[in-house]
């Protein structure tokens, strides 16, 4: 008898539920359309740069520096992409950028994780003036030149380090890891861990880091983002080429294909490298992001969770 009340009372309340939503008033119409429009607007915003970058750039340069690429590509045309590829030092960037990549993100991580976690118990002394002393290094810093001479007296400069080490952990990172952690796993967790003899060290790596999933994932794309982008690192302490990040070989490669219209006379000349300019611009925006947001999909459902719950519980 009590399970038909249950499902009596289950089918009327679906029956209900299906009702208000079917049944909207004029004014929920009315908003929900407004908030469709503002939507479907907002996407367009973002996505039209991106479509219109790609089609660009397999376009002509003709129909580039013309102005006739709206949304599709013009006179297919592969030139940008073999003008860029044909350099020999792309392949050393990618080399290098491929390397400074995985390896700093490897140590942005672990350094990030290890710093969080005993700054994610309550029970830590001086947690406090450690978090204050984190937290003032995001207002100041001792500036370009004192890091330089840093990094020179460390013996640096020139060197694969010099792009990897002086980054190794970013505050932000590791206050949105600890919050999560905090957050996530609960002390009764390692109270009943340490009845069975186990101690912090294995704690942190059977129990803490499988249940970190979400944060790693989100500060893994953050570092991995920020070492792919890196350039400025590189104009201070490398001057070997053969060390040189993706970014500053395209950047090298852009400037070469620049010119001045002074000396060329011939007007079909001075359109045909305007036309190869404007498209090497966007040639080197597709080969410089897509391997970092084809990595992206990858770790999209871990992405928003890890974001949210470590930012802003706590």
């Amino acid at each position: 008898m009590v399970d038909r009340e249950a499902v009596y009372i289950m089918s009327d309340y679906e029956l209900c539920s299906s009702k208000q939503k079917i049944t909207l008033s004029k004014d929920d119409k009315i908003f929900y359309s407004v908030i469709n429009v503002m939507l479907s607007l907002i996407v367009i915003m973002i996505l039209y740069p991106l479509i219109f970058i790609i089609s660009s750039s397999f376009s002509s340069p003709d129909a580039v520096s013309s102005g006739r690429v709206f949304l599709w590509p013009v006179d297919f045309s592969l030139e940008g992409y073999k003008a860029v590829l044909s350099n020999k030092s792309i392949i050393i960037g990618y080399r290098n950028t491929i390397f400074y990549t995985i390896s700093g993100t490897f140590i942005n991580v672990i350094v990030t994780l290890i710093a969080a976690y005993p700054l994610a118990r309550r029970n830590l002394p001086y947690k406090g003036i450690l978090m204050f002393l984190f937290t003032f290094t995001m207002l100041f810093s001792g500036g370009m030149i004192p890091t330089y001479i840093l990094i020179k007296d460390l013996k640096m400069i020139n060197t694969p380090w010099a792009m990897i080490i002086p980054g190794a952990i970013s505050v932000y990172n590791m206050i949105i890891a600890r919050t999560f952690i905090m957050n996530n796993i609960p002390d009764e967790l390692l109270e009943a861990s340490q009845l069975d003899g186990c101690s912090d060290t294995r704690f942190f790596f059977k129990i803490v880091l499988p249940l970190s999933k979400a944060v790693i994932a989100v500060i893994t794309l953050y570092y991995a983002v920020g070492h792919w982008n890196s350039y400025f690192s590189a104009f201070l302490y490398l001057n070997n080429k053969n060390l040189y990040p993706l970014q500053i070989i395209l950047r090298d490669i852009l400037i070469a294909s620049q010119f001045n219209p002074e000396d060329i006379i011939d007007p079909e000349i001075m359109s045909a490298k305007i036309g190869l300019a404007d498209l090497l611009k966007y040639s080197l925006i597709i080969v410089s992001s897509l391997p970092i947001i084809a990595f992206y999909p990858f770790i999209q459902k871990y992405f928003i969770k890890g974001v949210m719950i470590g930012s802003l519980k706590g």
